[in-house]
């Protein structure tokens, strides 16, 4: 497998053009067991600007271009892992090829799942054919970075942790594990760049993300390793959506620097689900909409099942918990709930004794068996299903949005004690204030989306019902009302 730190896009956006061999060399060639590391140096020629009107000369310089890249050579299983071919109902990262022999009349497009190989002992395989937890051959690990600041390693390890029960519904035990980094004292070989360890790498940038990719087999979906990037300055981003999210409900939430502890719980979140990424699990952005949205107040029912069911949503908070409900962070936070639990049994519980074609047909009953529980939902986003957005919660969006923007009055009053630091200018304030704005414009985007929009429910030929449902008129007519509502309310 190669990668490389700037990909073709980058390359077209920056404008650039043929290598030049002169201005480009190789700084650095390091091996190690199973993959080769290629540091260089890259100059290209930089294309000038097209013009910003037909017949006019190009704008802009030419010029060169130069870049430090990376390529990796990593060696493949000499015996490819038993595929698992993918299932739009349980959603999964995929490799692909074409087969020709498939379709008899034409070709057919083959999608395999990317997960981790996860089998018994040898010693424990009758064990796990009865039912009993077994610890797999080569657990699935996550080293820290040394990098990391350690008051944040114990955060990020329970992170990786975290998703130990989700793979006991698999058949494995002590399947995923993080731990600390080998000191130089400890093993002098170990290294970041060494693909047979995985880890979780800490950026000192002022970037407000993080990411989760992997390396896999393109023969099988097998993933041999994984880098996740968490950045520095997530911190803000996380700040920014719990003050705002969960302030009502949370007092240690109302000031612009949060606790450690508070903060911890934070990455351990992120850890969560970037690691969730590297299993080979995509965004659930449908999850939320299987709980009711009066459950999401309910302070018995959230603390003890969560405000959505996937931690690959982006539910974010419950910012529809209102203050007097006095709900604790154990119904703010996201966690590892029953869709990610099934999904991973889904991808990684071993299934023997059956042909790829009958193992195809036991993993289609698995998930016909469920199809109508709807907190082990799959929904991709595609902008017209309102049940599946970016940031939504519960099961109406004008419910939950009346609930969020209730909180949104109850905090900005406040923004200016909270955020009132001695001898710092505005700027965390007015930061603060406009992803308020956001907020608001984002539960009105939500209850949009209901107006025309359509259901999408993905199906076998052997299930009954529609997959495509227009979004009942009762329904739209309440979203049309709230628009109205909110409208008059801003006139």
């Amino acid at each position: 497998d190669w990668s490389s730190d700037v990909c073709s896009s980058d390359l077209s956006m920056l404008r650039i053009g043929s290598l030049q061999n002169d201005k480009s060399y190789i700084v650095d060639v390091r091996a190690y067991p199973i993959n080769t590391e290629i540091r260089t140096v890259k100059t290209y020629a930089k294309t000038p600007a097209p013009s910003p009107m037909p017949g006019m000369m190009p704008s802009g310089p030419a010029g060169n271009a130069t870049f430090e890249l990376n390529s990796s050579i990593v060696l493949l299983p000499k015996v490819p892992m038993k595929p698992r071919f993918y299932d739009d109902r349980v959603a999964y990262f995929t490799t692909e090829y074409t087969d020709y022999d498939a379709d008899p009349q034409g070709v057919k497009d083959i999608s395999m799942v990317t997960r981790w190989r996860l089998e018994p002992k040898d010693e424990d395989l009758e064990k796990f054919k009865r039912g009993e937890l077994v610890e797999p051959k080569k657990p699935i690990i996550y080293y820290i970075d040394p990098a990391t600041p350690a008051k944040w390693v114990p955060y990020l390890m329970q992170g990786v942790n975290d998703w130990q029960k989700a793979f006991e519904k698999a058949g494995f035990k002590n399947a995923i594990l993080g731990k600390l980094a080998p000191t130089r004292q400890e093993d002098s070989t170990w290294s970041l760049e060494d693909a047979r360890f995985s880890a979780i790498v800490y950026k000192p940038s002022d970037i407000p993300n993080a990411m989760g990719p992997h390396v896999h087999d393109p023969r099988s979906g097998e993933i041999m390793e994984s880098h996740i990037n968490w950045y520095h300055n997530v911190m803000r981003l996380l700040r920014n959506w719990y003050l705002i999210q969960a302030a009502p409900s949370d007092p240690k939430a109302r000031k612009a620097q949060f606790d450690d502890e508070l903060m911890g719980q934070l990455i351990r979140f992120v850890s969560s689900h970037e690691v969730g990424h590297t299993l080979g699990l995509p965004h659930n952005m449908g999850s939320s909409a299987a709980v009711p949205v009066e459950k999401l107040r309910d302070k018995a029912w959230v603390e003890a099942n969560g405000h959505t069911p996937s931690i690959m949503d982006y539910a974010r908070f419950n910012y529809v918990a209102q203050p007097e409900d006095k709900i604790s962070e154990v119904g703010l936070f996201p966690r590892i709930g029953d869709y990610d639990i099934w999904s991973i049994e889904w991808g990684y519980k071993p299934i023997y004794g059956q042909t790829e074609e009958q193992e195809k047909q036991t993993l289609n009953q698995w998930v016909t068996s469920r199809f109508s529980d709807g907190r082990l939902r799959f929904l991709h986003i595609d902008g017209i299903d309102p049940r599946a957005q970016m940031e939504c919660l519960g099961d109406n969006n004008m419910k939950a949005g009346e609930y969020g923007i209730k909180n949104l009055k109850w905090i900005v009053p406040q923004l200016q004690s909270w955020l009132n630091e001695k001898a710092e200018n505005y700027q965390n304030l007015s930061d603060v204030y406009n992803e308020v704005v956001s907020q608001f414009q984002r539960y009105n985007g939500h209850v949009v989306t209901n107006i025309g929009g359509i259901f999408t429910d993905y199906k076998t030929s052997d299930q009954d019902g529609a997959v495509y449902t227009v979004v009942p008129k009762a329904q739209q007519k309440e979203a049309m009302q709230f628009l109205q509502k909110i409208g008059r309310a801003h006139v």
